[in-house]
């Protein structure tokens, strides 16, 4: 089972440099900026090098999925942001659950700025707001709701390309949409685990089975008993987690010719299973204390 252990999640997109290129272009232009992560992996969804670009603007942190997040942890999660400097809200952005206080929150954040325009005589002017975050972790989905009805593209701004759209969504605000950006490498294998987990990797580049045994791995580490109940199994503390991907799969009739498991679908099976939450609400990290 060595195999298991061997796959690192690695690639190299070419579009990485020049989405960097175009942050860092862009960021002159807005006021605060509102990084998108998944509430299951706050920080495995956090781009190291976009922490570092942004780190000079005011930072608003939603994390988002919360619903398919362990509600405890993430409010846990929630006090570490904001010890950290950071406002945080747990939205949904599919749903719009939490979203309704984004708006306040940005002009929290900016009150300096908008007293600042006040007073040069700048009453109403735009409040910019770039959004970043990795692939799959809900980027769309928040400024198609935010934006809602009115979701139109504000006029081109000098300088920036159109690979950067803006959006107005009311109340004196613009977004900045950017390209979903991955950093070049992960220096910690687990980091790749946790992001194929959750779909922001495809599943085309790696090898299902591995992905799903780790996975099982995961869960019997912090949610044994949603691993037992989903998939009527137990007294598995004896077992590999190969050996209970099998047991799933037979549970579930996946059998090739000879008797033997599909460890394959069963394998697509459980992540898809995971990914649509019918195992429960589950964070695959945890703040430390």
């Amino acid at each position: 089972m060595s195999d298991f252990q061997k796959q690192t999640v690695q690639w190299f997109p070419g579009h990485m440099a020049k989405t960097r290129r175009l942050i860092k272009e862009s960021l002159s232009r807005v006021d605060c900026v509102t990084e998108i992560l998944d509430a299951r992996i706050p920080l495995a969804s956090r781009n190291p090098e976009i922490e570092e670009i942004t780190a000079s603007k005011p930072r608003i942190i939603l994390l988002n999925k919360c619903d398919m997040a362990d509600e405890k942890v993430t409010a846990d999660w929630i006090k570490y942001f904001k010890a950290k400097g950071f406002e945080a809200l747990a939205v949904d952005c599919k749903t719009g659950k939490g979203l309704g206080g984004y708006q306040a929150l940005v002009r929290k954040v900016l009150a300096d700025k908008i007293q600042a325009n006040n007073d040069r005589g700048m009453v109403g002017k735009a409040l910019r707001v770039m959004v970043v975050g990795i692939p799959n972790t809900g980027k769309s989905s928040f400024i198609n709701k935010m934006a809602g009805r009115v979701r139109a593209k504000v006029a081109d701004k000098p300088g920036v390309t159109t690979s950067n759209q803006w959006f107005f969504i009311g109340n004196g605000i613009e977004l900045l949409d950017t390209p979903g950006v991955l950093w070049p490498k992960f220096d910690d294998p687990v980091v790749g685990d946790k992001l194929a987990f959750i779909g922001s990797v495809k599943d085309s580049v790696l090898d299902i089975e591995t992905m799903a045994v780790r996975l099982i791995d995961a869960l019997r580490d912090g949610y044994p008993d949603r691993l037992a109940e989903r998939y009527k199994i137990s007294d598995f503390e004896d077992m590999q987690s190969w050996e209970i991907l099998e047991l799933i799969g037979r549970k579930r009739g996946m059998l090739i010719s000879g008797g033997e498991v599909n460890t394959e679908r069963a394998s697509v099976m459980l992540l898809d299973e995971y990914r649509g939450g019918k195992l429960g609400r589950i964070s695959m990290e945890f703040p430390k204390k």
